[in-house]
């Protein structure tokens, strides 16, 4: 008997999706900083044994959209609704626990397991925790609650047993060596991605996306070069930063965490282009791969 299917992770922002991700995928496949809305598409990160093979989704935080990119971002959260096998909906010790109340009510009617699981339990009282489990047995009658911390491991072995004895049967979705979904290129971009939200302020990040236009592996070395897209002139005098130091910081750091993902040396090439407005571009956002 094999077992297989999609569990798809949501929840608001900032709740720590994208480390119970890479915790339960152990590797790092998802980008992750303090900032909200690091993670912008649906992410699937593969996990196989022999007679399983879960498929994790991590997906944008649930937000109410102001421009084009962020619409384009919810509407990878609803389609997570249309192929889960089960729900992992991530909640925290912090939040205000009627945050999107919309997709709490969505959650409390769908026909499939759903574990709501209390991340950053190390954040909190006992009593706190004994609370907001009393209040999630009430507000999800149907799920099966957990309280966990993600970024220490606490209790997220428990969770993978629970979805391994809820999966269904089925055959493998992806070969039992893939890893995920995405690209190499995808991967790299991501990776400098991260450096910029975790090096600028204010909405410097939000207004950046990352494109890898040349990725050539040889034996030894793999040869990258790398576009960040801002979207006035203003910001490319930042993202640059004083004779080259702020964009020179970004590219070693992204070049190490590159080379560690792929066990091998980089050579990484990064260049800024102004393209003005891309956020609320159609065509943009379709090159920049926010497709369903």
């Amino acid at each position: 008997m094999h077992k297989s299917g999609f569990v798809n992770i949501i929840g608001n922002p900032n709740v720590g999706k994208s480390t119970l991700m890479n915790e339960l995928v152990g590797e790092k496949i998802s980008i992750i900083t303090s900032k909200s809305q690091t993670t912008r598409h649906r992410i699937l990160g593969i996990v196989n044994g022999d007679d399983f093979q879960i498929v994790y989704s991590d997906t944008p935080g649930i937000i109410k959209p102001n421009y084009k990119l962020q619409e384009k971002m919810m509407e990878f959260v609803s389609v997570s609704f249309d192929d889960a096998d089960v729900f992992l909906y991530v909640t925290d010790v912090v939040e205000s626990p009627e945050k999107n109340v919309e997709y709490i009510e969505r959650l409390s009617k769908v026909k499939i397991p759903v574990f709501c699981l209390i991340n950053k339990i190390d954040l909190a009282s006992n009593e706190e925790i004994e609370n907001l489990q009393l209040f999630w047995e009430n507000r999800l009658p149907n799920a099966k609650i957990f309280t966990i911390s993600a970024l220490n491991g606490t209790n997220v072995e428990q969770v993978f047993n629970e979805i391994l004895a809820v999966l269904p049967e089925g055959p493998a979705w992806f070969p039992k060596d893939q890893l995920t979904d995405k690209t190499e290129r995808f991967i790299v971009s991501e990776i400098i991605r991260e450096k910029i939200f975790l090096n600028y302020q204010k909405e410097i990040p939000y207004s950046c996306e990352v494109a890898v236009e040349e990725f050539k592996e040889s034996l030894d070395i793999i040869r990258i070069k790398s576009v960040i897209i801002v979207e006035r002139q203003s910001q490319k005098g930042i993202i640059i930063g004083n004779k080259g130091a702020a964009i020179k910081k970004v590219g070693t750091e992204a070049r190490l965490d590159i080379e560690k993902f792929f066990g091998k040396k980089v050579f990484l090439e990064t260049f800024v282009k102004v393209e003005k407005d891309w956020r609320s571009s159609d065509r943009s956002l379709s090159n920049f791969g926010y497709n369903i």
